[in-house]
């Protein structure tokens, strides 16, 4: 079994293809490397292509008019990204970047319509993938809109537990390691402004604060105080 072969398998979206289908699409993809840092496209690259990460991690972003970064999402292996494409979109819109050295498998537009077209369980699984991104969008510019900054960082705090939370000391250790940049960016506000009120949520005994690692001391009470319920934990191993 070739490696790109073996990394399209593992993607949920393609699990349901008979293996005469995934080896036609394995004969249509290409593979490339991207090290720490380096940005997979661009705003404005041309948009004509779907792809898959394979191995890594890719961060999803945009810049405001006067220069801010800001991350809209992360990526994780065995999902695709760049989807937007699949809309007749010509170019990029936001960036992507590989947080870590990434492995990406390219699926050019033509042949991932094609195979929406004969497929109707591919069809549907990146219709939803379309409405949980679109959602979680909305629910990251309602806490925008409406939330306090220290409810806005709870708020992320929870999420990435929910997707990156193993069991850690009695606590949640979040096994994504994020500057206070990196915080800033996600939630709409300054780096400063994160590392006070983390060092608050530190002092009122709720998390612990490490070297670019964060663990949720007290999950039950962080989601008490913005009022959802206590996430579980998907990223546990």
């Amino acid at each position: 079994m070739s490696e790109r072969l073996w990394y399209l398998k593992r993607c949920d979206l393609f699990q349901r293809l008979s293996p005469e289908q995934l080896a036609a699409l394995e004969a249509r993809c290409r593979m490339r490397q991207f090290p720490r840092g380096t940005p997979v496209y661009l705003p404005a690259d041309s948009a004509d292509s779907v792809m898959l990460l394979a191995q890594g991690r890719i961060k999803i972003g945009s810049f405001t008019e006067d220069g801010k970064q800001t991350i809209l999402a992360f990526i994780e292996p065995g999902e695709i990204f760049g989807e937007l494409s699949l809309l007749g979109t010509e170019q990029r819109e936001e960036y992507a970047e590989a947080v870590d050295k990434s492995t990406v498998i390219l699926i050019s537009g033509e042949v991932m319509q094609n195979l929406l077209a004969e497929n109707p369980t591919v069809s549907l699984g990146v219709t939803k993938l379309f409405g949980l991104r679109r959602q979680r969008v909305e629910r990251r510019l309602k806490y925008l809109l409406f939330h306090s900054n220290r409810e806005r960082l709870v708020h992320l705090l929870l999420e990435l537990a929910e997707k990156y939370g193993q069991p850690s000391g009695g606590g949640v250790g979040l096994r994504i390691k994020l500057s206070h940049q990196d915080l800033a960016s996600i939630i709409g506000s300054t780096r400063e402004t994160v590392t006070v009120v983390l060092g608050e949520l530190q002092a009122e005994g709720l998390l612990e604060l490490g070297r670019r690692k964060i663990r949720l001391i007290d999950i039950a009470r962080l989601a008490d105080s913005v009022n959802i319920p206590i996430p579980r934990l998907s990223g546990a191993v």
